[in-house]
């Protein structure tokens, strides 16, 4: 919906602000006093109206709000307060988001659902308040400093607005390297970092002095009484429910139509909502691509199949390795310098409903999250079946299954499944979400960077993030609970978010409303990942509304064949970044641990390929974000 920018003690010039213009194309706005700046540019959703203009301002001018997002439950809300004798000026979420803090303070938070990055300055108390939706789906970093705190959507305009010290977090890098992700509350840089989700911190003359968890992801009230009648037709119940809140919208919506059962599901739901108007889907198709040698399903097949069935119409989008020259575009859009290609698949799909004047789309992201599907859900519930293999003759497979070459699909499955299989408790959970053995990064890191991180577990966070967790001893609860947390978060849903950002239009995520995530995590486990079923109720939830195949079809990511592409279309493009003088003088990686890593990975003894993506990123990261001292628009 917007992109935010606030600062005490550096002024805001539109030059920064106008940074997060893409977030916010039809409208911009300046709130000063003589202890803040606050800025705001606007995509017009509901209320299109200057009622809707931001920083909005209380009536007796005593509180000023920038917000991005949206609040699902605002008309609810908006009755609530009318029923006081209130009036309001418009329609718009943003003036109830504006009331709601007049009346509660700081537990309105407890009041909403929605998506959303919020920032309230109260002239009364002279104190500002952040925070950020259950979720995290909208995105919030922050700096602060001796004498200023500065915040926004993006690390960007954080940067252009303030001249930060640009110390590089080489943890967060590492962490980067391993996941393809940096765990929050840390970026690339030290003194820049992300407001957890569900966190919010109220901050007085530059300084926090407050910071709080408002929301956490409950799993300690499991209700085992429940019949899988009952739990079938509430979970269609509130999935439907969601859709239908997520459509509200003065502006035309769209979705995202994979094949797959989240995306089909949510259009399925969506189109006879969004009557009289025919919805537009939207997918990819690789072009000249054979996926199924490259563990990558065919979906425009059934991408096909469910826009017959469901009679909506849908956009296809042909992609190929040409694409990758919009890795800059990426890195830039996405402020961290993660490797998966399939954020470049959101942007380009967004621009492309973008150009057919569609505003919002409907994702199908976070239902493997939050009901099971990943891969790793079926491992690891597996476990059972050798976890009680004495540790010495785990030990004795974890050393020896590296022999194996990862030369195709099954392969690197089993190497992945038992090579971190000595592990215990938390860091075995954290492991499921390496790409490559930390290991193996250690080996290609320059020794000034080890001498940096030394002593540091690339797993530290993930670990936190599980010791403060409450009421449940079940692992697979504990592996999603660091799926919401982590990679849906720091991962997907930013990539999700900013991708669509970037073309001006706003993804909505369903399957991440608050009412069904609550609903979720009350759910018996096998009534998620029932033997080989990954997300078993929902798959029940959908029979008779899809058809089975579309149902119980083989699980696809929404990727590329970048395995494929790194040894035959782009080896040329990865061979000049990585042998480049630039990567080279940065003094990060050893030169020979490089040469061997690569090496390792065209002779099939390691997968590394997106461990090499992944550097491309960093040096892309690096050029844009380090060298580069203005931050303009590329």
């Amino acid at each position: 919906m917007c992109g935010i920018l606030g600062s005490f003690n550096t002024n805001i010039n539109l030059e920064s602000l106008m940074l997060l213009s893409h977030r916010g194309p039809d409208d911009n706005g300046f709130y000063k006093d003589e202890d803040i700046y606050l800025g705001q540019t606007r995509l017009s959703i509901q209320d299109l109206s200057p009622n809707g203009h931001q920083p909005m301002i209380s009536d007796n001018k005593d509180i000023i709000l920038v917000y991005n997002g949206e609040i699902y439950n605002h008309k609810e809300l908006r009755k609530e307060i009318e029923s006081t004798g209130y009036t309001f000026k418009g329609s718009s979420d943003t003036e109830v988001v504006l009331k709601l803090y007049e009346i509660f303070n700081n537990d309105f938070l407890l009041k909403i659902n929605g998506i959303f990055a919020i920032a309230i300055w109260d002239v009364r108390e002279k104190k500002l308040l952040l925070a950020r939706d259950h979720f995290g789906v909208k995105p919030l970093y922050y700096t602060s400093n001796e004498i200023d705190f500065t915040f926004s959507s993006e690390l960007k305009s954080i940067i252009h607005s303030q001249k930060i010290n640009k110390d590089i977090d080489y943890k967060s890098m590492v962490a980067h390297l391993t996941y393809m992700w940096s765990p929050s509350p840390r970026t690339m840089f030290k003194n820049i970092k992300k407001l957890e989700p569900g966190h919010a911190m109220i901050v007085k003359d530059s300084k926090i002095i407050n910071h709080w968890k408002y929301f956490d992801i409950k799993f300690n009230d499991i209700d085992k009484n429940i019949s899988e009648a009952d739990a079938i037709l509430k979970t269609k119940f509130l999935i439907k429910e969601a859709v239908k809140k997520q459509l509200i919208s003065d502006v035309p919506v769209g979705a995202f139509l994979s094949g797959g059962l989240d995306s089909t599901s949510i259009v399925a739901f969506a189109k006879d909502l969004y009557l009289p108007n025919k919805l537009e889907t939207y997918t990819i198709d690789f072009e000249n691509t054979q996926h199924s040698s490259m563990g990558i399903s065919e979906d425009i097949s059934y991408a096909k199949k469910a826009a017959e069935y469901l009679d909506v119409k849908l956009n296809i989008l042909k992609v190929n390795p040409n694409m990758i020259s919009d890795v800059r575009s990426m890195i830039y859009h996405l402020d961290e310098p993660q490797a998966d290609p399939a954020a470049i698949n959101t942007m380009l799909i967004s621009q492309y409903a973008r150009k057919n004047n569609i505003k919002v789309l409907l994702s199908g992201a976070g239902g493997d999250d939050i009901f099971t599907g990943y891969r790793r859900h079926l491992a690891f519930n597996n476990e059972k079946y050798w976890s009680w293999l004495p540790q010495s003759f785990k030990k004795i497979i974890s050393n020896n299954i590296n022999l194996m070459s990862p030369s195709n699909e099954f392969k690197r499955r089993l190497i992945k499944l038992f090579q971190y299989s000595s592990l215990d408790n938390n860091e075995r959970i954290a492991s499921y979400f390496y790409w490559i053995n930390p290991e193996i990064i250690n080996t290609i890191l320059d020794d000034s960077i080890k001498d940096n991180i030394l002593d540091y577990n690339v797993s530290s966070q993930l670990i936190k993030t599980l010791d403060n967790m409450s009421g449940t001893n079940d692992k697979l609860n504990q592996m999603l609970y660091l799926e919401i947390k982590h990679f849906l978060c720091d991962h997907n849903l930013n990539y999700t978010d900013k991708m669509g950002m970037s073309a001006g239009v706003e993804i909505r995520v369903p399957l991440l409303d608050k009412d069904l995530v609550d609903f979720t995590t009350s759910l018996p486990v096998n009534m998620k990942q029932r033997g080989t079923t990954g997300k078993w109720i929902f798959k029940k939830a959908m029979e008779g509304i899809l058809p089975n195949d579309l149902i119980y079809r083989p699980k696809a990511g929404f990727g590329v064949p970048l395995r494929h592409w790194m040894k035959t279309n782009l080896k040329e493009f990865v061979n000049d970044t990585l042998s480049s003088e630039s990567l080279k003088n940065r003094m990060i990686f050893s030169e020979n641990g490089l040469e061997r890593l690569r090496k390792l990975d065209q002779k099939n003894k390691i997968d590394a390929s997106y461990t090499l993506f992944s550097i491309v990123c960093i040096e892309t990261w690096y050029q844009l974000f380090v060298d580069n001292d203005q931050l303009l628009k590329i």
